[in-house]
């Protein structure tokens, strides 16, 4: 009579919270490395700086063509001043033809000019007119291009810091640097990995877990973690998440535990071993498994087998609910 824990065996590695190994945007060579492993940044921290050159001349050539267009629609500007003053031209033009033909209609009124005299000054002022309104079109539409203009150039100034930008590799959590895989001068691309950062006071166990085990696991369940790096001592933690997806590779599902009361000192990939917990009994009648035959008979003679009806079970022991009891002796199988 015993205690008896039926559990599930999984393997892994500790990993720090939040670690991901860092990559490049563009392609370039390294040209500076600001990081070193064991340091600590920010979040926007940057990593590495790659040879912009390309980069740095467009940014700059956009940032000229943005300054150029900002003059332009200054008020001051020589084309905007140009089509103000056809407006203004034409508008005076037009102002004076109209008071002309109206003069000219009353002279014809009181038979002091002809017919021929007021057509000429109709004609006059509708051409004048036609200036004015063609003038103002004018100006309201080179303001419009301007404007364009202007927002053209901000987009593309935009996008050419962007792309600057990419060229500085930045730290996308608040952590630890634990790794740096790249040096100065070598090229590299957005394949390439370039640093592993993750948090520096929280980690968590990355579990691997059998095909065959995996519906059993549960979030919740408790964990026994046991490591290499901490021999003879077991470590509680609990089941936080099941990924939903098998690896075809190893044939297994990944599953990440957290530590109850993790040890003082942890670094990321240790090698880990955990017991997932699925039930747990106190004073259970127990047999070892190499006593049962065909997974549910024990032998009670040498000849004789006798049906049992077995419970919760582990790699050593195997809980018999029917079939035994304390004070019956039983036959080890002969092996074949």
């Amino acid at each position: 009579m015993s205690d008896i824990t039926e559990s599930v065996y999984a393997s892994g590695t500790v990993k720090a919270a939040g670690q991901y190994t860092a990559f490049p945007v563009v392609s370039g060579i390294v040209q500076t490395i600001l990081v070193e492993p064991g340091d600590t940044v920010q979040k926007g921290t940057p990593l590495f700086l790659l040879e912009d050159n390309t980069a740095t001349l467009n940014a700059r050539n956009a940032q000229l063509a943005l300054e150029l267009s900002k003059e332009a629609n200054l008020s001051s500007s020589g084309r905007v001043q140009e089509a103000r003053a056809a407006v203004r031209i034409a508008r005076e033009k037009y102002h004076l033809d109209s008071a002309l033909y109206q003069r000219q209609q009353r002279l014809l009124a009181g038979d002091a000019s002809t017919k021929v005299e007021v057509e000429q000054r109709r004609l006059a002022y509708i051409s004048s007119r036609s200036n004015y309104t063609a003038a103002r079109a004018n100006l309201a539409l080179l303001n419009k291009q301007l404007r364009n203009e202007l927002q053209r150039a901000n987009v593309t100034y935009d996008i050419s810091k962007q792309l600057q930008n990419d060229f500085v590799v930045r730290s996308s959590i608040s952590g630890k640097v634990y790794d740096v895989l790249k040096e100065k001068g070598e090229l590299v691309s957005p394949q390439t990995p370039l640093a592993v950062i993750g948090q520096t006071k929280s980690f968590l166990l990355e579990l691997r877990v059998d095909e065959n085990d995996i519906v059993q696991v549960r979030v919740g369940q408790p964990v026994e973690i046991s490591m290499d790096s901490y021999k003879g001592q077991v470590f509680e933690g609990v089941v936080e998440k099941i990924y939903p997806i098998m690896n075809e590779r190893s044939r297994t599902f990944q599953v990440d535990a957290r530590f109850v009361n993790p040890p003082a000192t942890l670094y990321p990939n240790l090698s880990a071993e955990a017991n997932i917990v699925l039930q747990a009994k106190k004073r259970a009648l127990l047999l070892p498994v190499e006593y049962l035959v065909d997974g549910r008979y024990v032998l009670v003679a040498p000849d004789q087998k006798r049906e049992v009806k077995i419970g919760l079970r582990d790699y050593r022991k195997v809980e018999i609910l029917q079939g035994l009891d304390t004070a019956t002796f039983v036959y080890k199988p002969q092996q074949p």
